[in-house]
């Protein structure tokens, strides 16, 4: 899962418990034994969840600590591989952009030949 839907994964659950909470203390003057259960198992669960999302929170930045420190390592001990590729793909995207502009006005019988300019 990317970061950006875990983010929004947490955030979400932190609206959910926020409003359970709100409906417990709306329960709260309701009478009888099984409201009162009810409550105090809502009320337990929201607890629970609240500290798995803590320590999922911590686990995840852990875990984007570790990937960025890993790729940063990479990139050092392999400095010219990461340069040959960056420029390999930048010489890639210079020749599809150059060929665009050939044919740009061109009717598209002359883009397909290889004397079309």
């Amino acid at each position: 899962m990317n970061q950006v839907t875990t983010e929004k994964l947490i955030a979400d659950f932190k609206v959910l418990i926020d409003d359970v909470e709100e409906l417990i203390k709306a329960m709260a003057n309701q009478p009888g034994a099984l409201v009162a259960e009810l409550r105090h198992r809502l009320e337990r669960n929201i607890e629970e969840g609240r500290r798995a999302l803590a320590e999922g929170g911590k686990a995840l930045r852990d875990k984007a600590a570790r990937a960025r420190a890993a790729t940063e390592w990479y990139l050092r001990q392999n400095i010219w591989s990461t340069v040959a590729i960056a420029a390999g793909i930048g010489l890639l995207f210079g020749l599809l952009q150059r060929r665009d502009r050939r044919c740009v006005g061109a009717p598209a019988i002359q883009c397909d030949r290889k004397d079309a300019g």
